[in-house]
């Protein structure tokens, strides 16, 4: 929670490989107890999404000398086009929520 206290625009604080680490195992450690795994995925979309563009962008560019996106991952993408950062955060935020409430939904 201190963390996200301290993460708010403008960012004066980076996570790192531990942070991230722990908190990703955390996640797994909860749906392999809980019997959900194929939650995550759901509930992870914009994470996905944003891998995936990496994934996408690489081939691309190995394969035909041309790229997808302006930049990868998908968020600075948008950044390059001239959305704010605040504005992105909202949306990724507002997308991930409904993700959640969708894999409740998909629970119940």
């Amino acid at each position: 929670m201190g963390f996200l206290r301290y993460n708010t625009y403008p960012a004066r604080v980076m996570m790192g490989d531990v942070g991230a680490f722990l908190l990703g195992g955390a996640l797994s450690m909860l749906a392999i107890f809980s019997k959900l795994q194929l939650m995550v995925p759901i509930m992870g979309v914009m994470f996905m999404m944003s891998s995936i563009s990496c994934i996408l962008q690489v081939g691309s560019y190995k394969l035909r000398k041309k790229r997808i996106f302006k930049m990868a991952p998908l968020h600075h993408h948008f950044e390059l086009l001239g959305v704010h950062e605040t504005k992105i955060v909202s949306v990724y935020t507002l997308l991930t929520v409904a993700a959640c409430l969708a894999s409740m939904l998909l629970i119940g």
